[in-house]
């Protein structure tokens, strides 16, 4: 399915992978071309409550596009400080939450010499392509396992014609 089909047919996306991956870009476009209300989830500092926070996301009314989620301190949370501050538990509660929404989890992916490239482009600076190609497969491993409780899309963002967010 491509990705207009999924924004057409759900009132709640999820977008998720990598950093450098097209996320904020496809969420902009998205956006503006279906309707909806983006939110990018930055790092939550630790003293607050991960699952909290993001039912109180998702307690919003109208279409609304998550622009990074709770996905990635699964990710992210081990390679940073050595564990997650979320529960495979918590984080399956939160993604049936979604569900209810009419929601699902698009999954974008790229090569890792591609994402490379984006971060440099971006950023001035980039992870080696060591580093990038684990996390695309944390990410891969993360959305198989997900996948067995909600709707998963992935998409290829070297397939969608994406300006530069430089």
């Amino acid at each position: 399915m491509n990705v207009e089909t999924v924004a057409v047919k759900h009132e709640t996306l999820v977008l998720e992978g990598c950093d450098g991956v097209g996320k904020s870009t496809l969420a902009t476009r998205l956006a503006c071309q279906h309707g909806f209300t983006i939110t990018h989830s930055p790092r939550t500092p630790d003293h607050l409550d991960l699952v909290s926070r993001y039912r109180e996301l998702l307690d919003k009314p109208g279409r609304l596009l998550l622009d990074r989620c709770f996905l990635s301190e699964l990710v992210y949370g081990p390679l940073l400080r050595g564990r997650s501050r979320l529960t495979w538990t918590q984080a399956i509660d939160l993604a049936e939450t979604v569900v209810s929404r009419n929601g699902v989890f698009l999954h974008l992916i790229a090569p890792p010499v591609v994402i490379q490239q984006r971060l440099l482009q971006r950023d001035g600076a980039a992870a080696g392509l060591d580093e990038i190609s684990d996390l695309v497969t944390i990410y891969q491993r993360t959305f198989e396992t997900l996948a067995s409780y909600c709707p998963v899309e992935t998409i290829d963002t070297t397939r969608l014609d994406l300006p530069s967010t430089g």
